[in-house]
């Protein structure tokens, strides 16, 4: 227990104690944690194992992320279990796990398919709560998933760690208490990657969005529109496409008529595949508007996307929330291990995920209970490194993580077949940040 006396588990226990008509020093004795968490959902308190879930999308534009990051939630579960390497378990701190489970229970898991679809998921997920028992569930590679998957939690009273979500509104207007993301946001982006793009290609520069239409696309565009018009940029269109479209050409068309000498895709898995290779096959970054070359600019990268467009990607810059080539520990150990595991690098979906479930594992070692309010109290101001991303600080007021984050670029020169992406800047945390009371919301209250 808590020796702060602001701690609320320390707060109760000084209750008791003083209606015992002990002294300050009395709860340490009398105290049992737990106590207060009697019949709460799927509590695994008197069960051998713990039993997750592991939401992702298996089917659908995003399958390629969900089953990396499906292969990082089995990876972690065996580091977790006290087997293999223990990849960023021993880079990761502050930390108090073992290695012997959660709170000395075997971890289990169930899995699901989110398939790219909102109502699939939380129909998935309501399935591991009510069926299977779960204590936490995370996952999901669509920030439509996302807020549904997080309504849903605080609906029931289970603890969701989010997935890939890169839209604004999962941490603003619909965050939620049992909701927490380690992945960056939109608006993250468009602050880092703006000031990049104006020092590269100027700042009179014509815009044209291709967005994908649904609440990551929208903030994604809303996010790139403000941060670059703000140095200059005009934009002369934003055209919303619909997530799994395949073949692009129509909404291509009409961009390279329009003037713009930039095209912003607001895309991501297949469709960025999709839409980018079809950019660069209609000649678009051969041309020259208002004197200018065209410019393609993919807004969200991923390893696995880069990947599917191969040579289309080549010096087009990005965003990304983390690289499996960075120099830092966390990073080595996390990528070893899973090449290890797979014989290949780990995508940023996969890093993710793993983290999330690390971060969750040990919440519940801190507090000493499955009970989610006692948890979720841990993770909000929870500061923490040696997980790949440098200092990191899960925000109280907002659930989401605050950090550096990164700027990239399709590699010119690509030394492998996995060596596709290069790290352009690392943007430090006080560049992207912003109020937690930014873009409105409330996070509810605990469910007890």
């Amino acid at each position: 227990m808590s020796d702060n006396i602001n701690d609320p588990s320390r707060r109760r226990a000084l209750k008791v104690g003083a209606a015992l008509g002990m002294g300050l020093a009395a709860p340490s004795l009398i105290y049992t944690r737990n106590a207060w968490a009697a019949n709460f959902r799927n509590d695994p308190t008197k069960a051998k194992t713990v039993m997750l879930g592991f939401n992702v999308p298996q089917t659908g534009p995003y399958a390629d992320e969900g089953l990396d990051e499906l292969r990082a939630y089995k990876l972690v579960v065996k580091h977790l279990n006290g087997e293999g390497d223990g990849g960023m378990m021993k880079t990761f701190k502050p930390s108090k796990l073992k290695g012997n489970g959660i709170l000395g229970k075997k971890v289990t898991y169930v899995t699901g398919d989110a398939q790219t679809k909102a109502d699939a998921a939380r129909a998935s997920a309501k399935r591991m709560i009510e069926k299977d028992g779960v204590i936490m569930f995370t996952g999901g590679s669509s920030s439509a998933v996302a807020v549904a998957a997080q309504s849903l939690a605080q609906e029931m009273g289970v603890v969701f760690m989010v997935g890939l979500s890169h839209s604004n509104d999962t941490t603003m207007k619909d965050r939620r208490r049992y909701g927490f993301r380690h992945f960056f946001n939109a608006y993250m982006s468009g602050q880092a990657l703006a000031p990049i793009l104006a020092a590269e290609l100027g700042t009179d520069r014509r815009a044209y969005h291709l967005t994908a239409d649904y609440t990551w696309g929208w903030t994604q565009e809303e996010s790139l529109k403000n941060a670059t018009e703000k140095l200059g940029w005009k934009t002369v269109a934003a055209v919303r496409t619909p997530l799994g479209a395949g073949d692009f050409s129509q909404y291509i068309t009409p961009a390279v008529n329009s003037g713009a000498d930039v095209l912003f895709l607001n895309h991501y898995g297949k469709d960025m595949v999709n839409s980018l290779t079809q950019a660069v096959q209609f000649g678009l970054r051969d041309k020259m508007v208002n004197g200018k070359r065209f410019e393609i600019v993919v807004p969200l990268y991923s390893e696995l996307m880069v990947q599917g467009a191969g040579a289309a990607a080549k010096g087009i810059l990005g965003t990304a929330n983390w690289h499996w080539n960075l120099p830092n520990e966390g990073t080595k150990a996390f990528t070893q291990s899973f090449v290890k595991e797979y014989g290949f690098p780990p995508s940023q979906a996969a890093q993710t995920c793993y983290a999330q479930t690390l971060l969750y594992a040990n919440a519940c070692e801190v507090a000493g209970t499955f009970y989610p309010p006692e948890v979720i109290k841990v993770l909000e101001g929870y500061k923490f490194d040696g997980l790949g991303n440098g200092p990191t600080e899960y925000r109280a007021g907002d659930h989401q993580c605050m950090k550096d984050c990164l700027v990239v670029r399709g590699a010119l020169h690509p030394t492998g077949k996995y060596d596709l992406l290069e790290v352009v800047k690392v943007v430090p945390r006080s560049q992207i940040e912003y109020p937690a009371s930014m873009g409105g919301g409330e996070l509810g209250p605990y469910i007890v």
